[in-house]
């Protein structure tokens, strides 16, 4: 029960102690590896959006420096919250990949009746002898398990593989300015070395055989419960439970709450928050910010209004497919486009949702163009207003 002595919160302040979280307030001086750490991993759908989500957010980001955490092995893209793709720095890919399973186990039961025959604990084994042997690309290893179950949908072998098996994508997927199809190993394989030993060289294939032994990272419910919080409190459970893909975490939100903070939201829900993280002045200017597509901000909470005005809620995705978006004193304002020239050059196209004041648009227009600088490597950019869109 929500204790009516927990005082009351209100979307705006909601909204700036989010931003603050979400290092989107102001511009912090933190390293990339910092950031994603901080962020608990960053959207990665696409491969653009972690780079977008990081210039957004960082003082004098530069795309290489997350392109050479990659290169490097210390960070990769892998399925983790939600059972969707995440850019997580090493240990985070190592630790919370058996911590998000049960979200990536429902996934397998979605596809079960394409699996009919199938014997997953077989399947797993086949698909890691796979991926360790080389990296393979998933219609390689869809392939493969085909020829052992041909009978089975070969989408839900390849989800399933997926799904049961910790595989990161290796690169040069996901690089800044380059291109690779996607090709998956095991975590462990990738990152052979990350417990004590030299990592491997960052070119070339992924060693071969086990990771060596070494103390894992300390990992359990609780510390991210803290960790999300600290990247996106005030929360409810069901905040928290919207962003993992985990259910049932009411207990361990009661194991910490001698160590949190209570509040209510504007309509009585219980939120929870720790006791030294940033809750700024509601008053506090929050700047324009360009957001890629799948933003962590925009999916992260049960109830999006604190970010998301409820006539916008439906106006940032088109089927399937996630417009990119902008943000105006601290809240959804619009969508936006970039195209690339042969010759280099950037166009910014930017969509409000509704009429910017003068400031506010000439505001906009002075974020978005840090943000082709930021991005375009010194290449020619020009910066449009379009429709506001529909």
């Amino acid at each position: 029960m929500v204790s009516t002595d927990s005082p009351v919160l209100s979307l705006r302040a909601l909204n700036r102690a989010t931003l603050a979280r979400q290092l989107l307030l102001s511009r912090t001086r933190m390293s990339a590896e910092d950031a994603v750490r901080h962020l608990v991993g960053l959207q990665a759908q696409n491969t653009k959006p972690p780079y977008y989500a990081l210039a957004a957010r960082l003082d004098g980001f530069r795309p290489e420096e997350l392109s050479g955490l990659m290169e490097r092995r210390e960070a990769a893209r892998t399925v983790t919250m939600r059972s969707t793709l995440h850019t997580h720095t090493a240990e985070d890919v190592l630790g919370l990949g058996p911590l998000m399973q049960p979200a990536r186990d429902r996934e397998v039961r979605a596809f079960r009746k394409g699996l009919d025959g199938v014997d997953l604990d077989a399947l797993t084994a086949l698909t890691r002898e796979l991926v360790e042997e080389r990296p393979r690309t998933p219609k390689e290893i869809r392939t493969a398990l085909l020829a052992r179950w041909p009978d089975a949908d070969p989408l839900a072998l390849g989800v399933t593989a997926r799904c049961l098996l910790p595989l990161v994508q290796v690169t040069p997927r996901g690089l800044w300015n380059r291109s690779g199809q996607v090709a998956l190993t095991t975590a462990d394989v990738w990152f052979r070395g990350f417990r004590g030993s030299p990592r491997p060289a960052p070119a070339g294939p992924a060693p071969a055989g086990p990771a060596p032994a070494g103390p894992a990272p300390e990992f359990g419910l609780e510390s991210v419960v803290v960790r999300y919080l600290l990247a996106f409190g005030p929360a409810s459970v069901k905040d928290m439970q919207t962003w993992s893909g985990l259910t049932r975490l009411r207990d361990t939100f009661e194991r910490l709450r001698p160590r949190l903070l209570t509040f209510r939201d504007p309509y009585g829900t219980e939120l929870f928050d720790l006791p030294d993280a940033p809750r700024p002045d509601p008053d506090t200017p929050a700047p324009p910010r360009f957001l890629p597509e799948f933003d962590n901000l925009l999916l992260s909470h049960a109830d999006r209004s604190r970010v998301v005005p409820p006539a916008f809620k439906d106006r940032t995705w088109q089927g399937n497919q996630a417009y990119r978006t902008f943000l105006a004193d601290g809240l959804l304002a619009g969508i936006w486009a970039l195209e690339e020239a042969k010759g280099g050059s950037l166009t910014m196209t930017v969509q409000p949702f509704g009429t910017l004041s003068r400031e506010q648009r000439a505001a906009v227009a002075d974020e978005a163009a840090l943000t082709l600088e930021t991005l375009g490597g010194g290449a020619s950019y020009d910066v449009r207003f379009g429709a506001v869109a529909g």
